[in-house]
């Protein structure tokens, strides 16, 4: 890249801006718009991202002590706190969504390699949702409980790669089952979940579809056991079978074979059953892909310690999904460049780095190569994505 060209630049530089414009006219974004247009508002928002800003008055501070250069990181307007505002409460938040699942695309590919330390060749996916919580007098159209607001963002996580595949965002009461509804089962495809998302009927259609699921038994689960299988019992494992639901409800929502494996974890004493439609895998994969599970959780915990989508700039459920989901491309841009300049960094070593230093004008891939002479530890605090130890939860 031109030495000259800031880094802010130098990063969305990254992004198909081709594609952003087909997102923006597909809602009409910039329809009766005469300046600060939606590149402007995604570039104001991904700034706020990228440098932790906590609001937008802090947005605005900062942009405009650097005045003369926005130009040149490619903005076409000057910032103003009101017209930023503004442009979050009305401009369709699907454009940003849209665009979101457009940077998916180009993320997934790129992670299809990935190390999964399972000798298994099929798409793995873990589901789950995390809860935002907010105040019930700010943001009562997102009413959650009798004294609180909250959004939940459900995701449906690659975990070769640890890239969303699918982010669903609905208001707090919403039960995660109900994310079943909008996915597009996938052939041949493991989904990974909790006990949360043990619906028979919408198990049944994951089945009936192809794909795979891998889930946890509830305690009152009414079922005949079929035949047993054998296996090893030093790894963990305590028992196999094949079953059939007998409760009235469930036989008819689910009447083919469940597999159902008991496990103890030798670490924790714990014990877990767990249910799946999988009959080919050895028995130890089970828990083993059921582990894995943890990486959305970690997800989860990552975006909401480094990017900015527990405290909102807007009070709108406009505003707010439309900060959620910039937050994630924001999420998916780092991992693209990181993959494009082969880093071997964390997401959270990159973050810090580039936050300190959009305005200068040295070039991306030398300031972020030097960081392969940088030590770097792994801590619970930095919550690393990519290459961390997981355990069953």
């Amino acid at each position: 890249m031109h030495s000259g060209k800031f880094i802010f630049s130098q990063i969305t530089d990254h992004l198909p801006q081709h594609m952003f414009r087909k997102c923006v006219d597909k809602y009409n974004g910039n329809r009766r718009i005469q300046s600060f247009s939606c590149l402007d508002q995604f570039l104001c928002m991904l700034f706020a991202q990228l440098t932790a800003r906590q609001s937008l008055r802090e947005t605005e501070l900062c942009l405009r002590v650097h005045g003369p250069k926005l130009y040149h990181m490619g903005f076409h307007s000057q910032v103003s706190r009101n017209t930023l505002a503004n442009a979050n409460k009305v401009r369709d938040w699907r454009i940003y969504a849209d665009f979101g699942q457009k940077l998916i695309e180009i993320a997934r590919p790129m992670y299809h390699d990935s190390s999964f330390e399972i000798d298994l060749k099929n798409t793995v996916y873990a589901s789950d949702s995390s809860t935002i919580d907010l105040c019930l007098s700010i943001f009562p159209w997102a009413v959650f409980r009798s004294t609180k607001s909250a959004v939940k963002l459900h995701t449906l996580l690659d975990i070769r790669g640890n890239i969303p595949s699918v982010v669903h965002i609905s208001v707090g009461k919403l039960h995660d089952v109900n994310v079943l509804d909008v996915l597009v089962p996938e052939p041949g495809s493991f989904y990974v979940m909790d006990r949360a998302y043990v619906d028979f009927k919408r198990l049944s259609r994951l089945d009936l579809a192809g794909s795979f699921f891998i889930t946890r038994a509830k305690s009152n689960l009414n079922f005949r056991r079929v035949t047993s299988r054998s296996v090893e019992k030093s790894a963990g494992l305590r028992c196999g079978q094949d079953i059939l639901l007998v409760g009235k409800v469930s036989k008819r929502k689910y009447p083919e074979r469940l597999r159902r494996i008991r496990y103890r974890d030798l670490e924790t004493g714990k014990k877990f059953v767990f249910l799946t439609n999988n009959f080919a895998l050895d028995a130890q994969q089970i828990p083993d892909l059921y582990r894995r599970r943890w990486q959305v959780e970690l997800f989860f915990k990552w975006i909401k310690q480094h990017l900015r989508i527990k405290s909102f700039f807007g009070t709108s459920e406009n505003a707010v999904k439309t900060q959620l989901w910039i937050a994630i491309c924001t999420y998916v841009l780092l991992a693209i460049i990181k993959k494009r300049l082969d880093l071997p960094h964390s997401l959270h070593t990159i973050l810090q780095v580039v936050s300190l230093c959009l305005f200068e004008q040295v070039p991306l891939s030398e300031l972020l190569t030097d960081l392969r002479q940088v030590p770097e530890e792994s801590t619970d605090a930095q919550l690393e994505l990519f290459g961390v130890g997981l355990s069953l939860g």
